[in-house]
C-alpha cells in the first residue's frame, strides 16, 4: 500500500466515544451540559474577580487567567464532538485537525504553567510575606502570564511540526473524539519512533519541569507552615493553598491516570473515554473547587448576585 502524504489527506474521521446510535442522544445531552456548566462557571469566576476590588490580587489574577485557559481547552474539543453527533458526521478536515491540536496544546500547556505560577505565588505569600507586595507586583504578574503564554506557543509549534512530518495510508479513522497526536501516530505508515521519542521528551520538559516547580514550592510551603507555633496560624496558612492544591491534584491526577490507562489497556476507545477526565471534567470542576473552598470567592459571588438581582 502506497503511503499518502499528509498534505494530500483532505479529512480524518473522528469515531468518538461510542458508535452505538442509541447512545448518541445521551452523549450529546451529557457533554452539552458539561460544556455549558464549564463555560458558565469559569465565566462567573472571571466576572467575579474583575468586578470585585477585593479580589484584585495576584492570586485571583492568575485564577481568572486559569479560568480563561479552561474555557479555551474545553472549547477546543467538545463543540466539534457535539456538531458531529448532531449532524451524524464523523469527519474533520485536515486543517481543522491541525487547528484543534494547536489550541489543545496551547491551552493545555497554559493550564499547566499557570498552575505552576500560582504555586509560586503561594510560595512567596507564605514563605516571604513581608516582600510579597514587592515581588508580586502587577508588572511581574503580567510578565509571568505573558511568559507562560509564549512558552505554550512554542510547545504547540513543536508538536505541530512533528505531526506535519507524518505520512498516512488510506486508513484515516481516529478512535477518539478529537485529533489526539498519539492516535495519529498509530495511523501513520512512516516510521514514527523518532517522532514519538520527541513528543515524550517535550512532554517531560513541559510537564515534568512545571510539576517539579510545584513540588518544590509546596515543600517549602509545608516547611514554613510547620514552623508556625499556633494551630490557628497553620490552618489559616494552609487554607490559602487548599483550593490550588486540589486543582493541582485533579489536573495531574487525571493526566497521570490517562497515561497509566493507556499503558495498561491497548484499547484506543478506553483511552478516549479516560481522556474525558482531563479534557472535560477537570475544567468543569475547577470553578466549583475555588468557589466552594474559598470564602473570598463565595462572598464576592454573593455580592455580585445581590447587585444583579
Amino acid at each position: 500500500m502506497e503511503p499518502q502524504n499528509l498534505t494530500d489527506v483532505s479529512e480524518f474521521l473522528l469515531l468518538g466515544l461510542s458508535e452505538d446510535p442509541g447512545l448518541q442522544p445521551l452523549l450529546f445531552g451529557l457533554f452539552l451540559s458539561m460544556y455549558l456548566i464549564t463555560v458558565t462557571g469559569n465565566l462567573l469566576i472571571i466576572l467575579t474577580v474583575t468586578s470585585d476590588s477585593h479580589l484584585h490580587t495576584p492570586m485571583y489574577f492568575f485564577l481568572s487567567n486559569l479560568s480563561l485557559a479552561d474555557i479555551g481547552l474545553i472549547s477546543t474539543t467538545v463543540p466539534k464532538m457535539l456538531v458531529n453527533i448532531k449532524t451524524q458526521s464523523k469527519s474533520i478536515t485536515y486543517e481543522g485537525c491541525l487547528i484543534q491540536m494547536t489550541f489543545f496544546y496551547l491551552f493545555g500547556c497554559l493550564d499547566d504553567l499557570l498552575l505552576t505560577v500560582m504555586a509560586y505565588d503561594r510560595f512567596v505569600a507564605i514563605c516571604h510575606p513581608l516582600h510579597y507586595t514587592v515581588i508580586m507586583n502587577p508588572r511581574h504578574c503580567g510578565l509571568l502570564v505573558l511568559v507562560s503564554f509564549f512558552i505554550s506557543l512554542f510547545d504547540f509549534q513543536v508538536h505541530i511540526s512533528v505531526v506535519s512530518q507524518l505520512t498516512f495510508c488510506t486508513d484515516v479513522e481516529i478512535p477518539h473524539f478529537f485529533c489526539d497526536p498519539t492516535q495519529l501516530f498509530s495511523l501513520a505508515c512512516s516510521d514514527t519512533s523518532i517522532n514519538i521519542i520527541l513528543v515524550y521528551c517535550i512532554g517531560v520538559i513541559f510537564g515534568g519541569v512545571p510539576f517539579s516547580g510545584i513540588l518544590f514550592s509546596y515543600s517549602r510551603i509545608v516547611s514554613s507552615i510547620l514552623r508556625v507555633s499556633s494551630s490557628g496560624g497553620k490552618y489559616k496558612a494552609f487554607s490559602t493553598c487548599a483550593s490550588h492544591l486540589s486543582v493541582v491534584c485533579l489536573f495531574y491526577g487525571t493526566g497521570l491516570g490517562v497515561y497509566l490507562s493507556s499503558a495498561v489497556s491497548s484499547s484506543p476507545r478506553k483511552y478516549a473515554v479516560s481522556s474525558v477526565m482531563y479534557t472535560v471534567v477537570t475544567p468543569m470542576l475547577n470553578p466549583f473547587i475555588y468557589s466552594l473552598r474559598n470564602r473570598d470567592i463565595k462572598r464576592a459571588l454573593l455580592r455580585l448576585l445581590s447587585r444583579t438581582a
